[in-house]
């Protein structure tokens, strides 16, 4: 009797086990389940339409041109040659004076002794920044001194006749290196030396600084 209560009561454990697995795998089957289709749903609602792409967009866009810019001429091409040393490039006429006097490449004795020297360094007539002339003021500048502030300074060369008009009248020690400087604009500085009277080898300089007033 004990025999066949304990092996009912086996079967019974046995069968109470069985069922609480089913149930615990069939929970845990449904849950992964609703899971999966959740989130299958989720996904089906929000996917994004498939993109068409159009013939506009799928072309590889060319880059554009840049704009051609408006070629503006140098002052150096004013001048189709650049002189030589020694080379006769003009001439400097001052109105004031009535003087019309050659201009000459070059600030060695050879061209002052002739002219007007046009120091190399410096740029030509006409052209943008400082034109520097020099000459001797016992010979062609013996006079230069009567000449001032807003009297005229015109450089005739092959690259037309430029008119300059005397802004400033300076007067430096021989040495200023001041007279050649670069200037922000088309600019004429005449030079002499000074005083006019003095017998020798004279101490300063006459210089007459001129703007740009027309070009012809």
């Amino acid at each position: 009797m004990n025999e066949n209560r304990q092996s009912k009561q086996k079967k019974k454990w046995l069968l109470v086990t069985a069922a609480c697995f089913l149930i615990l795998g069939f929970y845990f089957t449904t849950t992964n389940t609703y899971t999966l289709l959740k989130g299958y749903a989720i996904y089906k609602w929000n996917k994004p339409e498939p993109t068409v792409m159009t013939a506009q967009a799928t072309t590889t866009a060319k880059p554009s041109k840049p704009e051609k810019k408006a070629t503006v001429p140098t002052d150096h091409e004013l001048y189709e040659q650049r002189p030589e040393a020694g080379d006769l490039m003009g001439e400097l006429y001052i109105p004031k004076i009535k003087a019309t006097l050659p201009i000459y490449h070059g600030t060695d004795e050879d061209e002052l002794e002739k002219g007007v020297g046009h120091y190399a360094g410096s740029v030509l007539p006409g052209e943008d920044d400082n034109s520097v002339l020099s000459g001797h003021r016992d010979t062609i500048f013996k006079e230069l001194g009567k000449v001032g502030q807003g009297d005229l300074l015109i450089t005739k060369t092959a690259a037309g006749t430029f008119t300059y008009k005397v802004r400033k009248v300076r007067i430096v020690d021989a040495d200023d290196r001041t007279v050649i400087v670069p200037k922000p604009k088309a600019t004429l500085t005449v030079t002499t030396c000074y005083p006019f009277s003095y017998i020798g080898s004279a101490p300063e300089r006459y210089v007459l600084v001129a703007d740009l007033l027309k070009t012809e």
